[in-house]
């Protein structure tokens, strides 16, 4: 589907009902609350080796700034050493908050390329990786900068920026999930687009799902909130959904795919 194509579907967009894409998004987590789970696993494994990427040059400088202080290296001088540290610190610093980025970003996506194939019952292989391999894997830094620096730029203008902000930015992932092959302007635009047009709706599902993920996943004796955060991600992609749609082959597909089984 081409941006255009998407543009207009937006722009004449019918007006949604809370309770519908609510309970499309209660249906839908029923199937889909075991990937979900995955999902968040994974990206707190994959976060492990970008953390120890971080805190290693800082254990390795903590250690150095020790023995000056010490007197034993006196000779590299407190002011260099300490300019040293600052420079690693910010290069760390924007290096774990990008590629954490990147990694929430490219499992999102891929799950709600999941969600898609439960929801439509369609027959396909379930890649956590499909926006870490060769041909989106570039996209998928790229976007997560881009991602990193617009919430970074709403926070920085304070509180109601970023509050704007976290509904386009959830679009965004959406677009790309269904979309990977569109330009990353392109994607950011309709992502604001489509956030724009639907924003106080999206928001208000994103806010009560949010919430009841995590007062049930606190009742399910705090592990349970990992099982449960799936749940927050789903309005997003109704919304898509109902407003934006799939293309015209997807339900032939689904058809084809469903005959081919008998």
């Amino acid at each position: 589907m081409s941006p255009t194509e998407i543009n207009t579907k937006i722009v004449n967009a019918n007006p949604l009902d809370f309770g519908t894409i609510f309970n499309q998004s209660i249906a839908l987590f029923k199937k889909v609350w075991v990937q979900g789970l995955v999902m968040v696993l994974l990206n707190m494994v994959l976060a492990i080796p970008v953390v120890m990427i971080v805190y290693i040059p800082l254990l390795f400088f903590g250690f150095i700034s020790a023995l000056t202080m010490d007197g034993e290296y006196e000779s590299y001088g407190q002011a260099g050493l300490s300019i040293a540290m600052v420079l690693v610190l910010i290069v760390a610093y924007v290096f774990m908050i990008v590629a954490m980025s990147a990694i929430g970003l490219g499992l999102k996506a891929a799950f709600y390329r999941i969600c898609k194939l439960r929801d439509l019952e369609q027959i396909g292989k379930e890649d956590y990786f499909y926006f870490f391999k060769k041909p989106y894997l570039g996209k998928t830094i790229k976007l997560g900068v881009a991602f990193t620096g617009i919430a970074l730029v709403a926070t920085m203008l304070c509180f109601l920026p970023i509050i704007y902000a976290v509904v386009p930015l959830s679009f965004i992932v959406v677009v790309y999930a269904f979309n990977p092959d569109l330009s990353i302007s392109k994607i950011i635009k309709l992502g604001f687009d489509l956030g724009n047009k639907k924003w106080l709706i999206s928001f208000g599902l994103m806010f009560v799902s949010g919430f009841l993920a995590m007062i049930v996943g606190f009742l399910m004796c705090g592990f349970g909130i990992y099982v449960t955060a799936a749940f927050g991600q789903l309005p997003s992609y109704f919304i898509y959904k109902d407003v934006v749609g799939f293309g015209g082959g997807d339900e032939q597909m689904r058809r084809i795919e469903q005959l081919s089984t008998f």
